[in-house]
């Protein structure tokens, strides 16, 4: 004696829109709220002397298939000498620091789990 069951199509039509929403809009914002995070902290402690390396900064986020990837960086061309702590400088800007970019991240760690945790919500 069989029964039949109804709704099984329902409910995967149902999982598959979930899914692709939160594969689609839900992790784009997860990832741009991360990076505007980190890079809003990496702008604090990027040393100033003509505006040139924080003009420079970019965001971008790449799909690749199901991998989101999301990048930061500066296009100005001294900006890996700026970062790099074995090349001693010093800075005009009391919150200038070396490794700016990596600090930035690091130091805002906490906000930014906080972030991608509230945008995946269901």
């Amino acid at each position: 004696m069989g029964a039949k069951v109804r709704g099984i199509s329902q409910a995967n039509a149902n999982l598959r829109a979930l899914v692709g929403d939160i594969q689609g809009k839900r992790v784009m914002r997860a990832i741009q709220s991360a990076l505007l995070i980190g890079s809003a902290q990496a702008a604090i402690y990027t040393p100033i002397d003509t505006s040139t390396l924080i003009n420079s900064q970019f965001r971008e986020v790449t799909v690749n298939g199901t991998r989101v990837t999301g990048r930061i960086g500066y296009t100005a061309n001294y900006a890996v000498y700026v970062h790099d702590p074995r090349i001693k400088q010093n800075f005009r800007r009391s919150s200038a620091r070396k490794e700016f970019l990596s600090r930035g991240f690091e130091d805002e760690r906490k906000a930014i789990d906080d972030a991608v945790r509230r945008e995946l919500q269901i």
